[in-house]
């Protein structure tokens, strides 16, 4: 807990810095920066109490998805609700409203940036590359689908019903197209695991489809800033420039993707020279911050350099264990970002697009389960297993408050269309979850039979057996101590039924699961020999530690030395 909490404070020093900045320019403008800080503080009290409580509610009370009751907890207290009370203390409202872009204090706002940039890098991370290659035949056609049909279908709405929108390529009409397209891995992938339809044809089709969405989501969002920038600037729309802005958005992503993916490896080796899993992840936080940055002075947005570094992390053995060591820093950082995402909503302005909106969330779903259901019917799916696919793509959750984020960051949308964007937001958040768990009752939706794919090199398994329980407790602790001491990673998996853990080091994968007294170990056959010997030898070394106190004359003597060891054991770990 100390390492995670030192983690979070020496990440969070970018920010404070920044903060500091801002406050001299506020000196400037007759405001101390001591008032500036003062006002911070508060701000982010308001906002991670808020967070937490109606994050907390949402999940007990309603049922809903924690992301939306950190959304209301930024409505209720933004500078557009409560946050207009006047405070005396502070002479003023805690959430004033700002002139410019956004309507939130510039040193808040570099928090929110700051955990969009966790939230897409531990996004990365948990990207299992393995699988949508697996599966990116169906995926990517249904993928592909929906990005298109919605895209179309989002920016055509703005075309049509907005008055001040005239064209196509209007940066309003292109962030509106983006707005649609975009999928929430995390509410689809929850209900999926409750409903034990992870691995069903259904399932594994949704999560490819919902990768590829992020992916292609992330690189139309690059191209669409790139344009809004030459729209916003005066200068006329060259569509040669627009086709380097996505030859360049596209070639930064699969460069950047294929180097770091092949480099991963030798980088991890290169960061295992550091002791200690917090100074590995405090580095490779830091690498995703550097890329972040260089995606930013290329002209995209800094949150594809962050979501290329988790990619190229995910399938080393030591991904599992950065994602723990920031999972502190993500608990704190990210619901700062959701709740000042909802802070930006004005109702105000809200109100004489309330009929939009409404008509653009209702296009928004159309295009999910129109754009995935009917290249699910072309690649064997029938009705049922199409509107499974299509409802499974309907929640929308980081991505698209990114997307509105950085469009009303850059003028391209107003306030207006932000809350727009919210709305629909909510609106296919809470109907998801109903529709895609009623989906799944009946039989199946798959129509051909699919051929199972396995793995070109077997996998090796073993038992071992031990007289009764608690022994069997200790030879999988010592076990387990023996591979740390090889320098592997170890991930408990479940430990609910049955104990199971994946042991990776390198390209070296093992699966070690405690079943009762049994102890079965899989792992492939080029490895087999090397598993053997180790746990061998701790069979040997308990063999040897059982025959020296069988042989000991004196029991007290012998007790005596076990509670010593035992003492000077417990205060060495002291």
């Amino acid at each position: 807990m100390k390492k995670k909490l030192y983690i979070s404070l020496v990440l969070i020093l970018p920010v404070i810095l920044f903060a500091s900045s801002e406050s001299a320019h506020a000196i400037s403008s007759s405001e101390s920066m001591n008032h500036v800080m003062t006002r911070l503080m508060l701000q982010l009290a308001a906002v991670i109490i808020s967070a937490k409580v109606m994050g907390h509610v949402f999940v007990q009370v309603f049922r809903q998805p924690r992301v939306l009751g950190e959304l209301a907890a930024g409505m209720l207290i933004g500078p557009y609700a409560l946050g207009s009370l006047i405070i005396p203390f502070l002479h003023g409202p805690l959430f004033p409203v700002f002139d410019g872009a956004l309507p939130i204090q510039p040193e808040l706002y570099g928090f929110a940036v700051h955990a969009s940039i966790i939230l897409l890098f531990l996004a990365g991370l948990e990207t299992d590359l393995p699988t949508f290659l697996r599966f990116s035949g169906l995926g990517s056609v249904v993928g592909l689908g929906g990005v298109v049909v919605s895209f179309i279908l989002g920016d055509l709405t703005a075309v049509l019903f907005l008055p001040q929108v005239h064209s196509f390529t209007d940066p309003a009409a292109l962030f509106l197209g983006t707005l649609s397209t975009a999928t929430s891995v995390g509410i689809t992938a929850r209900i999926l695991s409750e409903k034990k339809k992870m691995s069903s044809p259904e399932g594994v089709t949704i999560l490819a489809a919902a990768v590829l969405d992020d992916v292609v989501g992330i690189i139309l969002l690059a191209v669409v800033v790139g344009i809004s920038k030459a729209e916003t600037s005066g200068s006329a729309l060259d569509w040669g420039g627009i086709g380097i802005i996505a030859a360049k958005a596209f070639g930064f992503w699969l460069v950047c993707t294929v180097i770091g993916i092949l480099i991963a490896p030798r980088l991890t080796k290169g960061l295992k020279h550091f002791e200690g899993m917090d100074t590995i992840a405090g580095i490779a936080f830091g690498i995703a911050l550097v890329l972040a940055g260089l995606s930013e002075t290329v002209g995209l947005a800094m949150i594809i350099g962050a979501y290329v570094t988790g990619l190229s992390l995910s399938q080393t053995d030591i991904a599992h264990e950065i994602r723990e060591n920031l999972s502190g820093l993500y608990s704190f950082f990210v619901p700062i970002f959701f709740c000042v995402m909802g802070m930006m909503v004005d109702f105000a302005s809200l109100v004489p697009v309330l009929g939009f909106g409404l008509l653009y969330s209702a296009v928004a779903v159309a295009g999910k389960l129109i754009g995935c259901g009917i290249p699910s019917l072309l690649t064997g799916f029938n009705l049922r297993g199409a509107f499974r696919i299509g409802a499974g793509m309907l929640p929308r959750g980081e991505v698209t408050l990114i997307v509105a984020g950085i469009g009303l960051s850059s003028g391209a949308i107003g306030k207006d269309l932000f809350g727009v964007a919210i709305m629909t937001l909510l609106i296919a958040t809470v109907i998801a979850p109903p529709l895609l768990i009623r989906s799944f009752e009946g039989g199946s939706g798959y129509t051909r039979k699919r051929a199972e794919k396995h793995s070109d090199e077997p996998v090796q398994s073993f038992d071992l057996e031990f007289p009764s329980l608690r022994m069997t407790d200790f030879m999988r602790q010592e076990m387990l101590k023996a591979f740390q001491n090889e320098e592997f990673f170890i991930h408990l998996v479940d430990s609910a039924r049955e104990r199971l853990y994946h042991i990776r080091k390198d390209d070296v994968l093992i699966s070690l699961v405690q079943k009762g007294s049994t102890i079965s170990v899989r792992t492939a056959p080029a490895h087999e020999q090397f598993v053997r010997l180790l746990l061998l030898e701790e069979v040997l070394e308990l063999k040897d530690l059982l025959k020296s106190m069988e042989s000991m004359k004196d029991p007290d003597a012998m007790g005596a030395n076990l509670l010593m060891g035992l003492f000077e054991d417990s205060s060495a770990k002291t």
